[in-house]
């Protein structure tokens, strides 16, 4: 009987998901802890396979995904996908070629055909924005026509860094009661600390990427993407995508929980 770790984004689906997989003779685990907790917990018991949905979240899956194959700790461990609209799976299938895909009605033997055959040499993808290559900054960002975007603390130059903005966007310094998508560039840990649970609490139903100076150094006590990651997470929110801004700046993207 191999072990499953299930990874999804709605936990009603993902308990649905697991009575699934144990009917068809697998032992399943989804009850998976949030990043960073997550990869350290698939180093440390690796499953004999890991499938992740793609019906809810398809971007957060394939670039976990990619996480994982870059991972030499996991890199090894059969990954399949299932669900999913098929233009979105299409996608994720280019990236990650050699990983398997199945509906979820027809997973048990693509994830048995996985296990018999195991990749001895998955792609590997040199950068986690592997799949943005190519798209304009504002894709990326999840910029579209009419939407109300708040800046926060944003570099002088970022008007220009975003052009060309979709039709009829609305940029506006400071989150406000009509923000649908928030741009927070974060300088030191102490401006992430103070700032971070009000901007949390206030954001309704609008998401947040918040950015971060490239080149820091956790040693030197600068701003990292797991720093961002762990004070984030205790604030309530939940990242699922990372960027690259420009040379100078990264940032995750977060909602709350």
């Amino acid at each position: 009987m191999s072990h499953l770790g299930l990874i999804h984004w709605n936990a009603a689906e993902a308990r649905a998901c697991s009575a699934q997989l144990r009917q068809l003779g697998f032992t399943v685990c989804s009850g998976l802890p949030a990043m960073p907790d997550l990869l350290r917990e698939l180093t440390a018991s690796p499953p004999a396979a890991i499938i992740i949905d793609l019906t809810r979240s398809p971007s957060q899956g394939r670039d976990l995904g990619i996480l994982l194959r870059q991972r030499k700790a996991t890199r090894l461990i059969p990954l399949g996908f299932a669900g999913g609209a098929r233009e979105k799976v299409a996608r994720v299938r280019e990236i990650l070629p050699d990983a398997v895909f199945a509906e979820w009605e027809r997973v048990a033997p693509a994830l048995r055909r996985a296990l018999a055959r195991p990749t001895a040499q998955p792609v590997v993808h040199a950068s986690a924005f592997a799949a943005y290559a190519g798209r304009p900054l504002v894709g990326r960002l999840g910029i579209k026509p009419g939407m109300r975007v708040a800046l926060v603390a944003a570099p002088r130059d970022i008007k220009a860094t975003l052009v060309p903005l979709p039709e009829t966007v609305r940029l506006a310094a400071g989150l406000g009661r009509s923000s649908e998508l928030v741009l927070w560039f974060v300088r030191r840990p102490a401006d992430l600390n103070r700032k971070l649970l009000r901007i949390a609490s206030n954001l309704g139903k609008a998401h947040v990427w918040i950015a971060w100076q490239k080149g820091g150094s956790a040693t030197r006590g600068d701003l990292t993407q797991p720093v961002v990651r762990a004070q984030a997470l205790a604030a309530g929110l939940v990242d699922y995508k990372i960027c690259s801004i420009d040379s100078d700046w990264s940032a995750l993207l977060f909602k709350r929980r």
